[in-house]
């Protein structure tokens, strides 16, 4: 039954937990990411998530919202997209209180309050605390809390290679969109995730493809075509020189784990 429990799952909804004491391990996207006092963690849709084992002296606060709940708020926030790669953030004790105030009155309406509470006040309340952990992502990864012009390009990026992942657009494609020359991107690129476009592009869709073996049942064909690409044997030879596993391999320990 526990192992069943411990099988990793795709997430439709942000997940966010702020660890008040103890320690946990959780695993997104085939990476382990431990938690102590103070530290949240966000993830996001389509992320492969792995739920971790039971902790003993753990306290925390969690919320979940989808993108039709996020739709709701009156302004959008550039951390959800974890432009700066980093799916942890940490606060300054003042930040930390407020936040955690946040997470308390969300507990309580959501799940204490007898009587059903008013959308507004609800969205309110996650709205204010999604300005605090916006403010605190940048804060701890930029040396101004204000967006500048070049992380606001790589946002932009980003936001682009998820939008047309799998039509594969071509670099130049992109910095054409995003009205810069390819030099240009290239440099900014390299800033904020220390490779180049074409490379960060690569990247992303070995996660997606690792996500996709994951929870879906395609075949190593199906998979690459609808990752964009034309050619399967292509498309096995780079997932491995990117992952240091087959297909095969990875379709494997997934059935291992499922039992089948």
């Amino acid at each position: 039954m526990e192992q069943k429990r411990l099988q990793p799952r795709k997430l439709s909804s942000y997940f966010m937990v702020l660890i008040e004491s103890g320690s946990i391990t959780y695993n997104l996207d085939m990476q382990d990411i431990t938690l102590t006092e103070g530290q949240l963690l966000f993830a996001m849709p389509n992320q492969v998530f792995v739920p971790p084992s039971k902790a003993d002296d753990l306290t925390y606060f969690k919320v979940l919202f989808d993108d039709n709940t996020l739709a709701l708020l009156p302004q959008q926030f550039p951390f959800l997209v974890n432009p700066l790669q980093s799916q942890t953030i940490l606060f300054d004790n003042a930040a930390r209180q407020r936040i955690r105030k946040c997470f308390e009155i969300l507990n309580q309406i959501l799940y204490l309050d007898q009587l059903p509470t008013d959308t507004e006040i609800l969205l309110a309340y996650l709205n204010s605390l999604l300005v605090e952990l916006n403010s605190a992502y940048f804060k701890n990864n930029e040396p101004a809390s204000q967006l500048n012009a070049n992380l606001s390009k790589f946002i932009e990026f980003k936001l682009a290679v998820e939008t047309h992942l799998t039509e594969q657009p071509s670099i130049n494609a992109i910095a054409e969109k995003l009205a810069l020359t390819t030099n240009s991107l290239y440099r900014i690129v390299k800033e904020y995730s220390g490779i180049s476009p074409k490379d960060f592009l690569t990247n992303r869709l070995m996660i997606e493809a690792q996500r996709k073996l994951h929870y879906s049942r395609l075949s190593v064909k199906e998979l690459a075509y609808e990752l964009g690409f034309n050619d399967p044997d292509y498309f096995s030879r780079l997932f491995k020189k990117c992952t240091g596993k087959s297909v095969s391999e990875v379709l494997e320990t997934r059935q291992d784990l499922s039992g089948e």
